[in-house]
Parts: structure tokens; C-alpha cells; sequence
């Protein structure tokens, strides 16, 4: 099925929800899935993130074989982006009678828009990196990686190029590989938060593979994921996806910090936009009182949770709690 490329890989902060322990985390995963806003990863906006860098990066680039035909190759990749953009976000909204057999046919035009790109600009870096990029969004994974190592053979200066070929590692299971390419991108685009989220998403996902490698203790792990996820929530503090994530690591560190697990909680319920939203942050913060033993409180907040859609999350927590009037 063609949209089927719309599913994102896994190590894509997409599809990068609590996982955990892993049961500290696991009450609400349900409910955060189906009520909370998920647009910051979505094809579209990825589309849009990459169209803005792409843009600035030929903006930036310098001459390639002669001013005129730059003007010509970067005019090129603009229209070849708007267009991906477009057929991308197209295909990514929920419609009944979308038209594949059509949407294939754009979309190989746009492919064959940038192999004429390239056989006419061989060393147009940027260009190699938006046509990696868009192969991996269409699924066609050995032909994005090799296009992307040629963009990083060409310009080893491109975030999103260092991001797209970790992304690819660690799909195929080499995290330890992957690793120095994210951190790569990171130091390229610091002040990107996608980048730090997947590196939190890769090292506590592949926790056990650093630790048997040696080169990581489980402390040192256990902070860097942490700190990962504090950087993307502070860098983005209105993306749900990384505020959420952060408020979880708390619960990664040994020994866990529920205190601190709390104020995040709290922060993100002030921050709510519906009801089910809120409730499902009470959720939270009732599983970390439980954890610490403060039972009373969790049953009073317990008591507050009125949505159908989060009943049965209610009910695994109420479960833990003694009968009332005991200690």
C-alpha cells in the first residue's frame, strides 16, 4: 500500500512514546495516545522543518559551477521541496478517496525532478540531502541512505543529513553506530529539539546495548537520557511530545526523582488544553504519590478523575491503593 510510507520509523520522535519500566510509566500510555496532540512530528510539519533548512542552506551555499547555473539548481531544489511539501502533506490527511494511483505518479515526477537535479549538479550537497530525505519518507530505505552518505560525503556540515543517517542505523539496529551521528547533528543544531529527543529516544531504547558495550556506566546513561529530554522540553516547552517525555525520565533515574517527576506533572497540567488532557496528567501524578507511599493524596486526586476515556487507567491505580481508613 503506497501511503503505508506515512507510518515513520520508529526511532522517528513520531512514534517515540513511553515504553517504560518500565512500569512507572505505563498507566497512561494509553490515553496519551489517543488525547494528546501529536502535530510536531507529523510528515507535514517534518516537511516544512526540512523545507525551511533546505532553503537556508542554499541560501548559504557557495558556487558550484558558476553562479548562473547555481541560481538555476537552487531555483530547482525550491520548487522540487514545495512540491514534496505539498504531495506529502496531501497524502498524510485522513481521506477515504485518496488517490494513490495518482499520488505515486506525482511523486515519481518529483523523483525524477531530482535525479535530473543531480546529474546536472553532481556536488549539490543540499540537493542530494532533500532527495535522501525524501526517499526515506517514501520507505525506500537503502536507496536514502545512499544518497544521504553522498550529501555527508559532500557537505559533512548538515544537521538533518547526520539525523536522517542515524535515524537509518538505529532502525537497523546498530545504536551504537547511530550514536555519533546524532551527537553530530546536535553539535551542528544545538538549538534543534527534534535532535536531543531522538538521542534521549535512542539511548534509553538501546540502554542495555551501551551498557554491555562498556563504554557507559549506568549512571552516566541514566543522566544523558535525562538530560536529553530536559533539553527538548526547554528548547520546544510547547510541544507536548518532548514536555511529556521529560516529565518521564524522572522516572528513569536511579533512584528514581519523584519529587521532581511532580512539579513536571503539575507544570503540564496547568499547561493542558482539555479536560482529558489534565485528567490524564492527575493520572500521572496519582501513580507517582502511589509510588512514594502517599496513598491519602492519590486517592483524593484519584477521585477527580471523571473522564470514560481514562476509567480504566483510574481503575489499575485505585487498585494498588489499600482499603480506606487504612495505614
Amino acid at each position: 500500500m503506497i501511503r503505508s510510507f506515512l507510518a515513520a520509523p520508529a526511532w522517528q520522535a513520531e512514534e517515540n512514546v513511553m515504553n517504560g519500566d518500565r512500569d512507572n510509566r505505563t498507566v497512561c500510555e494509553e490515553s496519551l495516545r489517543r488525547h494528546l496532540p501529536r502535530g510536531s512530528l507529523s510528515h507535514s510539519d517534518s516537511m516544512k522543518f526540512y523545507l525551511a533548512c533546505g532553503l537556508l542552506i542554499i541560501a548559504l551555499a557557495g558556487p558550484l559551477c558558476g553562479e548562473e547555473s547555481v541560481s538555476l539548481a537552487e531555483r530547482s531544489l525550491k520548487q522540487l521541496l514545495e512540491r514534496q511539501e505539498q504531495l506529502l502533506g496531501e497524502a498524510a490527511k485522513p481521506n477515504p478517496n485518496f488517490d494513490e494511483a495518482n499520488f505515486k505518479m506525482q511523486i515519481e515526477q518529483v523523483c525524477r525532478g531530482y535525479e535530473e537535479l543531480l546529474r546536472a549538479n553532481p556536488k549539490f550537497a543540499v540537493g542530494y540531502a532533500a532527495y535522501g530525505y525524501l526517499l526515506s519518507k517514501l520507505d525506500q530505505k537503502k536507496q536514502s541512505i545512499a544518497i544521504l552518505l553522498k550529501a555527508n560525503e559532500l557537505d559533512a556540515d548538515q544537521p538533518l543529513v547526520k539525523n536522517q543517517i542515524g535515524n537509518y542505523l538505529a532502525e537497523e539496529g546498530k545504536p551504537l553506530e547511530a550514536l555519533p551521528y546524532y551527537m553530530a547533528a546536535i553539535k551542528l543544531a544545538p538549538k534543534e529539539p527534534l535532535y536531543h529527543y531522538q538521542l534521549g529516544t535512542l539511548l534509553y531504547e538501546a540502554r542495555d546495548d551501551f551498557l554491555k558495550s562498556g563504554e557507559w556506566r549506568q549512571e552516566a546513561i541514566d543522566h544523558a537520557i535525562h538530560e536529553a529530554f530536559r533539553q527538548a522540553a526547554e528548547l520546544a516547552p510547547d510541544r507536548i511530545e518532548f514536555t511529556y517525555r521529560y516529565a518521564e525520565s524522572f522516572y528513569d533515574l536511579q533512584p528514581p526523582d519523584w519529587d521532581g517527576a511532580l512539579k513536571e506533572w503539575a507544570k503540564l497540567e496547568e499547561k493542558a488544553e482539555s479536560p482529558i488532557e489534565r485528567e490524564t496528567m492527575r493520572l500521572h501524578a496519582a501513580n507517582v504519590l502511589i509510588k512514594q507511599g502517599k496513598m491519602d493524596h492519590a486517592r483524593e486526586l484519584l477521585k477527580t478523575i471523571e473522564q470514560p476515556g481514562l476509567s480504566k487507567q483510574k481503575e489499575k491505580l485505585v487498585a494498588q491503593l489499600p482499603p480506606a481508613g487504612d495505614k
